[in-house]
């Protein structure tokens, strides 16, 4: 949420929008998640789930 604050303050806004979210999610989010042995044997990468996950959510206008 503070680098989504943040990224709406460095481009003149007061307020945050579900863009601001989704920009940063990746880079905020990647180090934080872990697959299970099976998936990475499979060959499975934490930044193709994060991606999958991000853009099946749809960004509300």
């Amino acid at each position: 949420m503070r680098t989504s604050r943040a990224r709406a303050r460095l481009t003149g806004r007061d307020f945050v929008t579900p863009d601001d979210v989704k920009a940063l999610a990746h880079a905020t989010l990647v180090h934080r998640l872990g697959l299970r042995p099976e998936a990475e044997l499979e060959g499975v990468d934490v930044s193709a789930v994060l991606s999958s996950a991000l853009n099946s959510v749809p960004v509300p206008r």
